[in-house]
């Protein structure tokens, strides 16, 4: 049996083009997308194998999820203090909230 959280995870996330998560590797604010990385990642590239998921580290950055979209379209969310549960919330909204 799979979580809620899991049961997202797996899906598909067809309007993306891209996906990109900023974090820092220290900061607290972070935290959740750190988690994310550890929890998710591997179950949601492999239901999307064509999706590039790009994760940049920078010290002291502010977390954020950039989606891009077809025609270079781009929306992010700032991802300071959610867990990695709140994290794949945000993507999956950004997935379902095509421009």
């Amino acid at each position: 049996y799979m979580g809620v959280s899991n049961m997202a995870a797996a899906r598909a996330l067809g309007s993306l083009k891209e996906l990109r998560l900023h974090l820092c590797q220290t900061g607290a604010s972070s935290k959740g997308v750190r988690e994310f990385v550890e929890k998710y990642y591997v179950d949601l590239k492999a239901k999307n194998p064509q999706l590039p998921i790009l994760v940049r580290e920078c010290s002291g950055v502010t977390p954020k999820i950039w989606a891009r979209y077809a025609f270079g379209q781009e929306k992010s969310v700032v991802a300071s203090d959610l867990n990695a549960d709140q994290v794949l919330q945000q993507i999956v909204s950004l997935n379902d909230a095509k421009p």
